[in-house]
């Protein structure tokens, strides 16, 4: 009789142990079916219509990705992309807004070694980051910011040393010609042959532009110059010097459309394809604007508006 009531107790125990763990299992599926691939969204509340403060604001964006689940692991993949890449670009934007770059680094960095909580999310931030700031394309694309992300990830221990050659790359890129740095030079060519520095060019301002013969957003952005009331000014009084530049290899292709280019203007190529080889400026997209002083410091990194072009000269001739 106590044999039978020792196994009735032990049975009635495992059962218990079975209904806790079929529960605990139940839940965690529940939780892990909660939302389809592409449907969880990131809630932001950051509303800066009700800050009121600088100390506001410093809060408001401490705590902008409260509501992601950055211990999600491969669930991950539930998040829409395209609505936390949206709030990613928000996000940029408000560290733009007058924010000190140390500060801004800082909260980018942090962002990253959350996400660093496992690497399906570590490669979904790095993925929305690239998008967003590394695109030639976005509107937001900007070095500076990505520059601490990029630093993450080359120093990340979830990538190998495979995994950190991209990054690697995109930051030797990232961190040549950084705004308020003094432009890497350029040995041009002329059509006669004849050679110059970008160093060598005595003016107070002078726009590098790098485009490709026959290009039709370098033909807009050369007609955009050319009607703009302020270059045109600038350039005849020899305050502004434009060089437009050709990188590559088919100088057929250029000479062919060497009339393309306004005579005012530096028509040249870069012979040997230096600043391809030498990886001195980033050439991933074309055309690409840099705006520098009469030092030859950047103001402008890898832009495509000549409107912001225009904008930043007048800043600086306000001063």
């Amino acid at each position: 009789m106590k044999y039978l009531y020792i196994i009735i107790v032990t049975l009635a125990l495992v059962s218990c142990n079975n209904t806790r763990v079929s529960r605990e299992e139940s839940e965690a599926e529940a939780t892990t079916e909660q939302y389809a691939p592409g449907t969880r969204q990131v809630k932001i509340t950051m509303d800066l219509q009700r800050i009121a403060s600088w100390e506001e604001y410093n809060h408001a964006i401490e705590h902008y990705w409260d509501d992601f689940d950055f211990e999600c692991g491969e669930q991950v993949v539930a998040y829409d992309t395209m609505q936390v890449m949206s709030a990613f670009a928000q996000y940029a934007s408000y560290l733009g807004a007058g924010m000190s770059a140390e500060r801004r680094d800082s909260l980018l960095r942090n962002l990253m070694h959350r996400a660093e909580h496992s690497r399906p999310v570590f490669d979904f931030f790095t993925h929305i980051a690239e998008g967003v700031l590394h695109d030639p394309n976005s509107p937001l694309h900007n070095d500076e910011m990505y520059i601490p992300i990029l630093e993450v990830m080359v120093a990340s221990p979830l990538l190998d040393e495979y995994d950190r050659i991209v990054p690697a790359y995109d930051l030797e890129l990232a961190l040549k010609n950084r705004i308020g740095e003094v432009a890497e030079d350029i040995v041009y060519t002329l059509a006669n042959g004849r050679q110059g520095r970008l160093h060598a060019i005595d003016s107070d301002y002078t726009i590098v532009m790098f485009s490709n013969p026959g290009c039709p957003m370098c033909g807009q952005i050369t007609a955009e110059m050319s009607s703009s009331p302020l270059i045109s000014q600038m350039l005849a009084s020899k305050r502004l010097t434009i060089l437009c530049i050709y990188p590559d290899a088919d100088l057929e292709a250029w000479h062919n459309h060497h009339s393309d280019i306004p005579t005012s203007w530096i028509n040249a190529y870069d012979k040997g394809m230096n600043i391809t080889q030498n990886r001195t400026y980033n050439l991933a997209a074309i055309p690409s604007l840099y705006l520098l002083d009469d030092q030859k410091r950047v103001l402008i990194k890898d832009g495509y508006s000549v409107a912001n072009i225009e904008g930043v000269i007048m800043y600086f001739e306000q001063m």
